[in-house]
């Protein structure tokens, strides 16, 4: 399914260029382009609901969940959604899609420095710490083998904050926070390789943290 709509989005964004003289691939701008009022009407109630649906099935679900659990006495999950929707509207999405270069170098980059250790992290937890094979009862128990210190593991932290740190001075650079003399450009050049970069650093770390930690190879007996 994500393939077919990414191949329809290269096909739209291609016939826009040939039909209208230059590519757009906002679906709002190209069906402001339509001369029929009745098909720009279908095409926008089209693009509400995908809108909805997309956000309600599947982009809330996580933050929901994610806030619910911080306090689940207080905070349902319709309420987790509704605080994460006031998040969403207070960041001002519609800015960043507004400028492709900021969007793309500000904030998917910057965002992918944060996922390529944490998934850095999980990958070698799951197939090379526990080789497979997790404590299900485990999952569930507050005291039981992932509990670790007050429910933090501090070699997962450990991990990603300095997983994290090598994409810093080039994030700083391209908010503008420094100048480009303040950090070798290689440093700063890392930032473009951020996934891979925090990636890398967070599951080598993580794998060393957990490998030669004594008290971590008792519960993984």
């Amino acid at each position: 399914a994500m393939t077919l709509f990414a191949f329809v989005g290269v096909v739209v964004t291609s016939a826009s260029a040939i039909i209208y003289g230059s590519p757009e691939w906002d679906p709002v701008q190209l069906a402001g382009k339509f001369e029929s009022k009745i098909v720009v009407t279908f095409a926008m109630i089209g693009i509400i609901i995908s809108t909805l649906a997309t956000n309600i099935a599947a982009n809330i679900v996580s933050p929901a969940n994610d806030f619910s659990n911080l306090s689940p006495k207080k905070i349902s999950f319709r309420t987790g959604g509704y605080i994460t929707g006031v998040i969403g509207i207070l960041i001002f999405p519609w800015k960043l899609m507004a400028d492709p270069h900021g969007y793309i170098f500000t904030w998917l980059i910057a965002y992918s420095s944060l996922l390529g250790p944490v998934g850095g992290i999980m990958i070698v937890d799951y197939f090379f710490i526990r080789k497979k094979q997790l404590l299900l009862n485990d999952l569930y128990d507050t005291n039981g083998s992932y509990t670790y210190t007050k429910g933090f593991n501090p070699a997962a932290v450990i991990a990603l904050i300095l997983g994290i740190l090598p994409n810093v001075p080039g994030f700083l650079l391209q908010v503008k926070l420094v100048s480009e003399t303040t950090f070798p450009v290689w440093i700063s050049s890392l930032y473009h390789y951020a996934w891979f970069v925090g990636f890398a650093v967070s599951a080598l770390l993580y794998y060393f943290l957990m490998k030669y930690n004594s008290r971590v190879k008792q519960r993984l007996v």
